[in-house]
């Protein structure tokens, strides 16, 4: 009986709170913020965003992309979309911008997206095919694969990039002591989640913004500008490397704010 009755306290200590934040952020006055972050990373790469946007009042969820493959890492996404109360800014870097692109496509209390230096695809385009289309990106010379059982019991592979190649190909304008950090504890994204094609595009109903990082070396600025002109996003340009989230979180918080405004 005492067994029960700690197991149902602790149940009622879990479920209590997460019900009561629920219920009450309707009473936000600002939408909330949900933060997909891409391949080679994890959710502390927003960690400068979240400060600034968190400073100005926003409620900010920065989510932990599965990095497995697209249509699965963006039905994750979609069911924690459904678990917010109220209106949503979605913002993705990377990868992550195929994954937002999915997961938003039918999801109601999205009002905005936001692609940081990211894959704006089309339906059936590829991570992998976007960054090939136009000159640029070095990120092919600079991965390291790794064979994988997956959880059906076939074989995948894994996507590192090589540790001694990250700070020059994902983050030269971050210092070499936090990127040495940040190779160590990369995630790895298979490399079918990057071959995999895009569903129907959530951007081509709801309203996108698309930060342009002109020096990344994993998705050529080319083709960055190339998916914003097409998605007829608001697009700014920051002189900054594929980890644009990290060396200039003020103009990532800042363009994402721009596009929160907008939601009523």
């Amino acid at each position: 009986m005492a067994a029960v009755t700690v197991a149902a306290g602790l149940l009622a200590a879990s479920v209590g709170p997460a019900s009561a934040g629920k219920a009450t952020s309707s009473a936000h006055r600002k939408p909330t913020v949900v933060l997909v972050h891409g391949a080679f990373a994890d959710s502390t790469s927003w960690n400068g965003v979240v400060e600034q946007l968190k400073r100005h009042g926003y409620p900010v969820v920065a989510a932990a992309n599965p990095l497995r493959g697209l249509s699965s890492d963006a039905a994750y996404i979609k069911d924690l979309l459904a678990s917010i109360d109220g209106p949503v800014v979605l913002a993705g870097h990377s990868y992550g911008g195929s994954v937002i692109s999915n997961a938003a496509y039918g999801a109601g209390n999205v009002k905005a997206l936001v692609y940081i230096a990211a894959f704006v695809p089309e339906k059936g385009e590829s991570a992998g095919e976007l960054a090939a289309k136009f000159p640029g990106s070095t990120l092919g010379e600079a991965l390291r694969p790794v064979p994988v059982s997956l959880p059906d019991g076939s074989e995948g592979t894994d996507l590192y990039i090589e540790q001694s190649k990250f700070h020059y190909q994902f983050a030269a304008d971050v210092p070499e002591n936090t990127t040495d950090l940040m190779a160590v504890t990369q995630r790895p994204v298979t490399s079918a989640a990057l071959e995999e094609g895009a569903s129907e595009p959530a951007w081509k109903t709801i309203s996108s913004w698309v930060l342009v990082a002109t020096e990344d070396l994993n998705i050529p600025p080319q083709a960055q500008r190339f998916m914003a002109e097409r998605a007829h996003a608001h697009t700014v340009e920051v002189r900054a490397s594929h980890a644009v989230s990290v060396s200039h979180p003020d103009a990532v918080a800042d363009i994402i704010e721009k596009a929160a405004r907008t939601v009523r």
